[in-house]
């Protein structure tokens, strides 16, 4: 059993730290961990302490129950042909999703993702935000997007590509097919897939030898990647809030919306 030394839980998200490693695990888990306003301010706050403290040489991101994440949590009833969600789209994209995948990748440290189940929109943008993937043998990974009329945030435009190559991201991306666990480590996707009762001990293995290795090249390392595979991320961002806050407010994003809601297939015109 892990000797926590530090803990730290609100009601959305789980801080610990064993040794050199900390665990940031996303705890809606009756929500499947869906990001409302509260999980997004608590993880933004919680990948920066970890970025800053010298004492967690390693960042290990999970879910607690089910889910990994179910993605961005859809106030359905919010979705009308009058609302206008544009302005809100653009501010939860550029002060929280987009701060927590930049920090993600900034930070001069490893960060492992453990992937407990589904790891469906923005949670899998954050998934392919880590350096390293482990899940579970029942975890799936969906770029939901376009069932509801959007196109991919939070980096994902970029970081997608940069793990399976442009064939299969379009796919993933214009079909939101869900693939699954030996799929994703096929695709590379994710690195190591692991029975879903060790998934703890694997990652734990990995970050704890991770947090042994040497600091300030694993530093340098992070950022040679950065800048050879990733250069383009900050314009992505860019990218990618004005065509989502543009196409919340879209009657394709309307339709979606209510085919999900009911359970039935959408009909996008595209308007």
């Amino acid at each position: 059993m892990t000797d926590w030394e530090i803990s730290s839980q609100t009601d959305v998200l789980d801080i610990r730290r064993a040794g050199h490693v900390m665990w940031l695990r996303m705890k809606r888990d009756k929500a499947l961990n869906a990001f409302d306003a509260a999980l997004q301010d608590e993880l933004r706050s919680a990948v920066d302490i970890a970025a800053a403290d010298p004492n967690a040489r390693c960042v290990v991101l999970g879910g607690v129950g089910r889910a990994f994440s179910a993605g961005a949590d859809i106030d359905l009833e919010g979705v009308s042909p009058t609302s206008v969600l544009g302005p809100r789209t653009e501010y939860e994209l550029r002060m929280r999703y987009n701060p927590i995948v930049r920090a993600l990748r900034s930070m001069p440290k490893p960060v492992v993702a453990a992937v407990n189940g589904p790891a469906v929109g923005v949670g899998c943008s954050l998934a392919l935000a880590c350096d390293q993937v482990i899940c579970g043998r029942s975890a799936t990974f969906t770029m939901a997007f376009a069932k509801v009329g959007l196109t991919l945030d939070a980096g994902a435009s970029l970081l997608l590509g940069a793990r399976v190559g442009f064939g299969r991201a379009s796919r993933m991306a214009f079909t939101a097919e869900s693939i699954d666990a030996e799929t994703a480590k096929e695709w590379a996707m994710v690195d190591e897939v692991v029975d879903d009762d060790r998934l703890e001990d694997s990652v734990t293995l990995l970050a704890e030898k991770l947090s042994q290795g040497p600091t300030r090249a694993f530093a340098a390392i992070k950022e040679g990647l950065n800048t050879a595979l990733l250069p383009q991320l900050d314009a992505v961002f860019e990218y990618e809030v004005g065509a989502q806050s543009r196409l919340v407010d879209s009657m394709d994003f309307r339709e979606g919306v209510d085919a999900f809601s009911n359970r039935r297939r959408p009909t996008f015109t595209g308007l």
